[in-house]
């Protein structure tokens, strides 16, 4: 499981980018230099900044919040399965305890 992240760290490192990207010839250098500069990859540097331009409406993709509400909708849906399988089991169960040819 990746590690969290400061929110903090992660709006710094955004915010650092998008201030000193045209200083740079490319992206990619200056996600360098960002990432060496906060201690943190340079993968996670692209990663946060391409979010970013998602949740902002600058790219195509999937937000944050989308994220996040995909993710609760699957715990739920997975939670309600589980619960149908059980209820299922007890009907099962109690018709054939009701069942007269059973006594």
């Amino acid at each position: 499981m990746p590690k969290k992240i400061d929110p903090a760290l992660r709006s710094q490192a955004v915010r650092l980018v998008t201030q000193h990207r045209s200083e740079y010839s490319t992206e990619r250098a200056v996600h360098v230099q960002v990432a060496e500069s906060l201690g943190v990859s340079r993968e996670s540097v692209r990663r946060w900044v391409a979010q970013h331009e998602i949740d902002t409406g600058v790219a195509a993709g999937v937000t944050s919040d989308e994220r996040e509400e995909l993710r609760r909708l699957r715990a739920e849906n997975k939670r309600l399965r589980e619960v149908n399988e059980v209820l299922k089991s007890a009907t099962i169960f109690f018709a054939g305890e009701l069942d007269p040819r059973n006594r």
